[in-house]
C-alpha cells in the first residue's frame, strides 16, 4: 500500500490546503494529513485538538484521507506509521526553496522517504494561513479562503469583538 503524509500546523487549514490534499488522495491509497506541533510557531488560533476536529472536517469527502497529530520529527512519525511518501504543497517558489532545503534534510536523515512537491492551483497560491489569521483578528472577510467548516468555527472565535 502507497501511503503518504501531509504534515503542518494547519492553523487554520485554507482552501489551498484542501487543493492539495483532494489531488494527492489520487496519487495513494492513503494520505495521513498530520497536525505537527511546531516549536518555532507561538500559540496558534485553535488548539491542536480543534485543528484536527476542523481538517476531519474538511477532509470527510476524501474517502482514503486520515487525520491524526503528532509531535516531534517527521520521519520518526513517518517510521512508526510505515510512511515511504511526505506531500508538500507550494505556493510560489519562495515556498519551494525553503521545502527543497526541508526535502532534503530529511532525505539526509532518511534514504527511504521521497517528498514530493504539488503546486497549489492559482486561484489559492496567495492564500496562507498566517494571512487568513491576520485577516480573521481585524474582522476580514475569511469565507473564500478557507472551508465553510473553518469559517464557522474563525467566525464564533471572534463573535463580539476582535481578540
Amino acid at each position: 500500500m502507497r501511503t503518504a503524509v501531509c504534515s503542518g500546523s494547519f492553523d487554520p487549514v485554507t482552501n489551498g490546503h484542501l487543493d492539495i490534499f483532494e489531488r494527492a488522495s489520487k496519487m495513494f491509497d492513503e494520505l495521513v494529513v498530520c497536525v505537527f506541533y511546531n516549536p518555532n510557531k507561538h500559540e496558534g488560533m485553535f488548539g491542536v485538538r480543534e485543528r484536527v476536529d476542523m481538517l476531519k472536517k474538511a477532509t470527510g469527502h476524501i474517502e482514503n484521507v486520515r487525520v491524526t497529530s503528532c509531535n516531534g520529527l517527521l520521519n520518526e512519525f513517518c517510521a512508526k506509521e510505515k510512511i515511504n511518501f511526505v506531500v508538500r504543497g507550494l505556493r510560489a517558489f519562495s515556498d519551494f526553496e525553503y521545502e527543497f532545503q526541508r526535502a532534503l534534510m530529511l532525505k539526509s536523515i532518511d534514504s527511504n522517504l521521497e517528498t514530493v512537491f504539488i503546486m497549489t492551483k492559482p486561484e489559492f497560491s496567495y492564500v496562507s494561513s498566517s494571512g487568513v489569521r491576520e485577516l480573521a483578528v481585524f474582522g476580514g472577510k475569511v469565507e473564500d479562503m478557507v472551508p465553510r467548516c473553518v469559517a464557522d468555527k474563525i467566525k464564533k472565535k471572534f463573535a463580539g469583538g476582535k481578540k
